[in-house]
């Protein structure tokens, strides 16, 4: 466990990350709000007027679904850069490298937070209401912060060796997009791909938050193992990657 100057140290870049994102912007934090809000404006008018879906609920069933895509992909990205946009405190002060990747990740959270109170504003205007399954939320997005850690830790060594890392990882979340139950519902994938599809951690976490704010039920036993498999080995795995390659970050960066 980090404490004294690691742990203040980590709280910095937190917040270095949170002022930057929003510096010289008019707007500030409501665009955390504003951006979700016009993806689903956008989506819900799209897929009920034209392709006229049926699915109950449906700008709940999408801010909550872009809400989580928006954080695992603003995490992702921002932690796979995080080593070379920090070069500078890396090769000056003997940190412990790792504390940087998870700091660009957590920056995240506060955003999180304020689309969650949006979230929540939508679900009484669309007559849901909070229930005491939202309890599992803490659960299921802490697994699902695990699970970045890991990747992170991942994405952000490699890329200081390989710059096209970032491409990939940028790709690889377009294609997410189309592959978690955003704009569509879990019934419509096909039943052969149905337990796979569970080991997606971003589609395991979708169907999760689904579960709890559109059926009011607690998340499924299999669901919640194969969301804490992926996330330990996503943060086993990305421990052992950065640890090896960390050992030749100085020669690059």
């Amino acid at each position: 466990m980090w404490t004294g100057d690691y742990a203040y140290l980590l709280r910095q870049l937190i917040l270095k990350d949170f002022k930057i994102r929003y510096r010289n912007m008019s707007l500030g934090m409501l665009w955390s709000l504003i951006n979700p809000l016009v993806m689903m404006t956008i989506y819900a008018y799209v897929f009920s007027n034209i392709f006229k879906s049926a699915l109950p609920h449906f700008p709940v069933h999408l801010l909550s679904a872009i809400i989580t895509f928006n954080f695992f992909a603003a995490a992702l990205q921002s932690s796979t850069t995080s080593i070379l946009d920090n070069a500078g405190l890396i090769k000056r002060n003997p940190v412990r490298r790792e504390i940087v990747p998870i700091a660009a990740i957590l920056s995240n959270v506060p955003h999180l937070l304020i689309q969650m109170c949006l979230l929540i504003g939508l679900v009484y205007v669309d007559g849901l209401g909070v229930n005491v399954q939202w309890l599992w939320l803490p659960l299921v997005w802490g697994l699902e912060l695990i699970c970045l850690i890991g990747l992170g830790l991942i994405t952000s060594s490699l890329y200081v060796f390989v710059r096209d890392v970032r491409y990939i990882v940028e790709s690889s979340i377009l294609v997410l997009f189309w592959v978690v139950p955003i704009i569509y519902s879990f019934e419509m994938v096909p039943a052969s791909m149905r337990n796979l599809y569970q080991y997606n951690p971003l589609a395991a976490l979708v169907l999760a938050t689904h579960d709890i704010v559109l059926k009011a039920k607690a998340p499924s036993v299999i669901l919640l193992v194969k969301l804490t498999f992926v996330a330990v080995v996503s943060l086993v795995l990305g421990i052992e990657v950065f640890r090896r390659a960390q050992r030749r970050f100085y020669e690059y960066l």
